[in-house]
């Protein structure tokens, strides 16, 4: 951490990802539509001095804003553009020469009570070198008209920002004769006495001409692409333009994936409270320690000096008391969280931008395939989707998806495409597993239920206060928790039918199924009427919790995206229990689910299925039309693997231990990676080691990956004191739950107020 603004940085270095993507060192720039461009300079004036050079950059500055745009200027004139929807008024002014006329013109905005701009983009010095033909003396008188410009500029730069642009490169080879005086060795020379100038004009002043060095960087990478030799390819000016707009614009329009230029955010009213809960904690830890220890060493063992042998003490050591417990769990709790704040809010490790590959991609995905095979062991028990194979699964999907999100695989349709059923699957096993629970144990009481809301959110909601994010936010969270909340409603409204029940009368299959088919009709209507799903979750408190930038949009894509998986997974759970319950089905070690014709058959049509419907996701051509779909077919290929994975004997006897361990951790793992393994909201890449990427992403997932499991292990320990099994407790802490949910809104209001 050199301490610099990442303007910096973003003026001055960095690097091409692949061809065309320009990488700043040590931030992320940000891809500014049209829309958002004409926000950001709504009622502004932007003004371009120089050269053909610059009048190419002032081209791609107002194609930001208008696309439309063609090429069709006086070449060696002044060149006005007016957007008059938005009152923007982008200026290029024919000044090939640093002279006394570019010095009048500059002079004209210092005096008086003349309108300044409010960028100005000024750069020349190729046409010096051609009249003169790259002669010193030029180059002397170069160094004397900045000289005299510089003040101006500095005055003008207290009030408006102010770019010097450094000459680029030529290719000289493809110069034209009356151009081959223009060579790099007379261009570095213009461009040192230009930033020594400046700079040492800068020096006693506050304000500061910003020399905007990186175009040099990239016309280095991409002028053999040049037409002539002297002028960048469309590509290398388009990328200089979109520097300049994140410089001017991240810190107006704040964007999540443009770190460059972005101030670090000011602590909230709620996350100064936390932070002083956090530090308590740990003091508060440390003050009982030490007495445990001093309280220890007094009942130590000690000597007995007559026989030299040692006495053990009349006391034993007492156990860990709750007090000690909750202490310690938030004292670890508040050292992770600083982590989190350091590493995706405060400004002290660099983020990249994600850059797909199909290696980044796939290579990754064999090698943990691999390891997963590596780590074969026999499972406890043989049934279909017992504890250790769901945790295997579990654990290679997060594997996955956690590869497809820092690979920035999202790119890819096929990819995307396939992800999607990872996250299905997963909400199948939601189905799947809390049907299989409440049908077989019968337990609607409210210490399951709060045990499962609280494993569930306990992260998020600490997330929610120091990060400064809205629950919504980590759609996963609440996506489940709705849907465990359905499934126990569903379940749990009279009449409840359990198995135990069922089997005294088959009537009662036909009264689950009538309760299921009543699940999808609700679903099918919700998912068909927009309007009626926001009116539900537009209601306070819902609402709080399920808008995202103002309204529940987000939240209606994410539930209609997966909205029959679940139901599949429930209806699959009961079929499976019905076979079970009456042995039409074989789950004894390395004995085939069924009879050997029919297993055959079945794995046939698996596997073709599970093909099938790889060569269509595939196919796709179009996300829109392949996310409308999705939701119906995904359950084919979930259906295929489970089928697979079950049939043949010895693969249901066997499990990756290795997967099954990350499945044990996948909703943290899903969640910590937003803000300690990704970065800017999982949309760049944390960067704790710059420079060496493959160790950087070593070092960082190590960390992750420990993090993740240490959240899970304080979750589990907080889940035992906050929902204990007695009722009466229960419900005084269910009291004080809801006092603090009271006091956060409280809290978040005054908060919305400050802001507003």
């Amino acid at each position: 951490f050199k301490g610099g603004d990442t303007c910096e940085y973003l003026l001055s270095s960095g690097r091409f990802l692949g061809e065309k993507v320009w990488q700043p060192h040590s931030c992320m720039m940000h891809k500014y539509k049209n829309s958002e461009a004409k926000n950001c300079l709504v009622d502004k004036h932007v003004v371009f001095i120089g050269d053909s050079r610059i009048r190419q950059l002032f081209y791609s500055f107002i194609k930001l804003i208008n696309p439309q745009v063609k090429e069709e200027g006086i070449k060696h004139g002044n060149i006005p553009f007016e957007d008059k929807s938005t009152s923007i008024k982008v200026d290029f002014l024919w000044y090939p020469e640093v002279n006394g006329s570019m010095r009048q013109r500059i002079k004209s905005w210092t005096e008086g009570s003349v309108a300044k701009p409010h960028i100005i983009v000024v750069g020349a010095a190729t046409w010096s070198i051609k009249i003169h033909n790259g002669s010193n003396e030029a180059l002397a008188q170069y160094k004397i008209n900045i000289t005299s410009i510089a003040p101006l500029l500095e005055k003008l730069a207290i009030s408006s920002d102010v770019y010097w642009v450094l000459q680029d490169p030529v290719y000289e080879d493809m110069l034209s004769e009356s151009r081959k005086m223009i060579t790099n060795e007379k261009i570095d020379a213009y461009n040192e006495a230009a930033v020594r100038i400046l700079n040492s004009s800068s020096r006693n002043s506050k304000a500061k001409v910003k020399v905007f060095s990186v175009s040099k960087l990239i016309a280095q990478e991409t002028i053999m692409k040049s037409a002539d030799g002297l002028h960048l390819p469309e590509s290398s000016r388009d990328t200089n333009a979109m520097i300049l707009m994140n410089v001017y614009c991240n810190k107006i329009m704040k964007p999540i994936d443009g770190s460059c230029c972005q101030p670090q955010p000011p602590l909230t009213l709620i996350q100064k409270i936390a932070f002083c809960f956090f530090t308590l904690s740990i003091i508060g830890y440390l003050i009982i320690s030490l007495i445990h220890r001093n309280n220890y060493r007094k009942n130590k063992s000690c000597t007995d000096l007559e026989s030299g042998e040692e006495k053990k003490p009349a006391i034993s050591t007492p156990n860990v008391s709750t007090l000690e417990m909750l202490l310690q769990c938030f004292c670890k709790l508040g050292l992770i969280m600083t982590y989190f704040y350091l590493c995706d809010r405060a400004n002290l490790f660099m983020k990249e931008n994600k850059f797909y590959t199909h290696s980044s991609f796939f290579i990754p995905i064999v090698y943990i395939l691999v390891l997963g095979v590596f780590y074969t062991e026999n499972t406890k028990e043989t049934k279909v989707l017992n504890r250790e194979q769901t945790d295997e699964w579990k654990g290679w999907m997060q594997l996955v998806i956690l590869i497809y999100h820092i690979s920035g695989a999202s790119t890819f349709l096929p990819v995307y495409m396939h992800i999607r059923v990872l996250v299905a699957a997963y909400l199948f096993q939601t189905g799947y597993g809390h049907f299989s629970y409440f049908w077989l144990k019968g337990d609607f009481g409210v210490y399951r239920v709060c045990q499962v809301l609280f494993r569930l959110n306990f992260l998020v909601v600490v997330l929610c206060i120091v990060m400064d994010r809205p629950y919504q936010f980590y759609y996963f969270v609440p996506l489940v928790t709705v849907w465990f909340v359905i499934i126990y409603t569903t379940l749990a409204v009279w009449p409840q039918i359990v198995q135990k029940k069922a089997n005294g009368n088959c009537l009662w299959h036909f009264g689950l199924l009538l309760k299921l088919i009543c699940l999808l009709t609700c679903i099918y209507f919700l998912s068909y009427s927009q309007g009626a799903f926001e009116k539900i979750f537009s209601f306070w408190p819902l609402s709080k919790c399920f808008e995202l930038n103002g309204n529940v949009y987000e939240w209606w894509f994410r539930w209609k995206l997966d909205r029959y998986v679940v139901f599949h997974g429930m209806l699959f759970a009961f079929i499976y229990l019905a076979l079970q319950k009456r042995q039409m089905i074989s789950e004894g070690k390395g004995d085939p689910l069924f009879s050997s014709r029919v297993s055959n058959v079945l794995l046939f049509i698996s596997i073709v299925s599970f093909l099938t419907y790889s060569i269509w996701a595939s196919s796709c051509k179009n996300k829109t039309e392949c996310n409308e779909l999705h939701p119906s077919v995904s359950v084919v290929q979930i259906l295929a693997f489970i089928l697979i994975r079950n049939i043949p004997g010895y693969v249901r006897s066997v499990y990756s231990s290795f997967f099954a361990w990350f499945g044990k951790i996948s909703l943290e793992l899903f969640i910590c990676q937003y803000h300690i393994w990704l970065a800017a909201d999982t949309k760049g890449i944390l960067v704790l080691i710059p420079g060496y990427p493959m160790f950087n992403v070593l070092v960082s997932t190590f960390i992750f990956v420990c993090v993740a499991h240490e959240i899970s292990q304080i979750t589990n320990d907080l889940a035992q004191i906050v929902v204990p099994k007695d009722n009466s407790t229960l419900l005084k802490r269910l009291l004080c739950i809801a006092g603090f949910f009271s006091g956060l809104h409280f809290f978040s209001a005054m908060q919305d107020q400050s802001r507003h």
